[in-house]
């Protein structure tokens, strides 16, 4: 069995089927979804989601491709969404200057404030980058030297500098659907030299799908796939490789144990 850390069940695209997707990723091994809100208005749609399914958690955070439609969350208001009990984590936030260049100050003014979130209640955050390597690798290390906090790079399709950034704050590398893609050879030795213990595994669903199901919406029981090249890549046997990235879940994301 393994985790889909990282999903969005509240998309448009499983409106219609929510129920069939859940019991699907059941079926295929993914025995645990998070669900990841980006932005305040879907908050009560994933909280509900989360609360009504025993095996989906959910993280909220201001995407940083939405940091411009609503006023700038507050840091009072951000805490006060942790105290759900199905909450876990915090983001996703981060830093997107391949889409929008031009917010580029409201997103990084986001970020620290949710970074300050981690670092005050001691739940992880998650991280989205993209062509934002340098700016991204300063801002995570300079405020981990100055407060620890844990930390996951979703979705990671970065270069080896700021994984390497990451690695030594003891972050988080988690796997999509594009590590098994056919051009994605330089990715797969990224994740190949690091850490199998720093290592997750998500969907991005409806995003990203995995081979031999690209250019189809992707759900969370296609996170197998992804799976399955990351014990590939690590000379492990699935099942290890699935246990060992359950391990490495449930330290990060510790309050699924409670």
């Amino acid at each position: 069995m393994i985790t889909d850390s990282h999903c969005h069940l509240d998309f448009p695209q499983f409106a219609d089927e929510l129920d069939d997707v859940i019991n699907r990723a059941h079926q295929a091994g993914v025995s645990r979804m998070v669900s990841i809100c980006t932005s305040s208005k879907g908050l009560a749609n994933v909280q509900k989601i989360s609360q009504n399914n025993p095996s989906v958690f959910h993280a909220f955070g201001i995407h940083p491709l939405h940091v411009h439609e609503e006023p700038l969350i507050t840091l009072d208001a951000l805490l006060d969404t942790t105290k759900h009990p199905k909450m876990i984590a915090i983001g996703e936030t981060g830093i997107d200057y391949h889409y929008s260049i031009e917010t580029k100050d409201l997103q990084i003014e986001s970020l620290h404030l949710h970074i300050t979130a981690a670092q005050e209640t001691g739940l992880p955050l998650i991280i989205h980058s993209r062509d934002a390597d340098d700016d991204m690798a300063k801002i995570l290390s300079s405020r981990y030297k100055e407060q620890s906090y844990g930390c996951v790079m979703h979705c990671f399709s970065s270069g080896a500098e700021l994984a390497r950034t990451a690695l030594d704050c003891g972050f988080y590398l988690s796997m999509s659907g594009v590590t098994t893609f056919k051009n994605s050879n330089s990715l797969r030795e990224i994740f190949r030299a690091a850490p199998v213990d720093r290592i997750l595994v998500e969907t991005d669903a409806p995003y990203l799908a995995p081979a031999p199901y690209r250019g189809k919406r992707n759900e969370p029981a296609f996170a197998i796939e992804t799976a399955k090249m990351g014990a590939s890549l690590f000379d492990m046997t699935f099942e290890k490789f699935a246990a060992q990235t359950e391990r490495n879940f449930e330290t990060l994301f510790s309050k699924v144990k409670s």
